[in-house]
């Protein structure tokens, strides 16, 4: 009778273990899946980009510093591999684009030009995708790290080397407030 007691709380340990583990490997998973998502809508936004600039540049060819500093931020981000260097990349792209839009406000004609309002519009797109698939990474890493950190599955984790994932958060806390561009 012991030898049945101690024989079902070793399988029930063993369970438990193996439950654990591949819980944590399947949020590690789906963090990284979730990223491959955000990279493919960045990807996206980076393709958009160099359409819209030459699309205002045929408007605004004087506005040169502008142009270039776009370019250079989206250089930046596309060349960014960690998730930090990625925020803060994408942090200061999106920056520059205020500042092209900024531009557009002084030419009515490229305001209303039907090639500008699409490139807008797949813009918006793109960046409404964007902020989905970072709110869905978020929440699996949110997941991942809070099981990593929680007894008792923080000893599997530690025992397999399971690391914490950094959160995907493109604008500082005090820049939270929607950009506000007229078209």
């Amino acid at each position: 009778m012991v030898l049945y007691i101690i024989f079902i709380l070793i399988l029930a340990f063993f369970i438990w273990f193996v439950a654990s583990f591949n819980g944590l490997v399947k949020l590690k998973n789906r963090a990284k899946e979730a990223w491959a998502d955000i990279d493919v809508q960045l990807k996206r936004r980076y393709n958009l980009i160099p359409n819209l600039v030459e699309t205002v540049k045929g408007y605004a060819s004087h506005e040169r510093e502008v142009f270039e500093k776009v370019a250079e931020a989206r250089s930046r981000a596309m060349g960014a591999q960690s998730v930090k260097e990625k925020q803060e990349a994408e942090n200061a792209l999106t920056n520059t684009l205020k500042s092209l839009f900024a531009v557009v406000e002084n030419y009515p004609d490229l305001k209303a030009s039907q090639n500008f309002l699409e490139l807008q519009r797949e813009l918006r797109d793109t960046e409404d995708k964007i902020q989905a698939a970072r709110r869905f990474y978020n929440g699996l890493v949110r997941d991942l790290n809070i099981k990593i950190e929680a007894f008792p599955s923080n000893m599997i984790a530690q025992a397999f080397a399971f690391k914490k994932m950094e959160l995907f958060e493109l604008e500082a806390p005090e820049q939270r407030e929607a950009p506000k561009v007229k078209f």
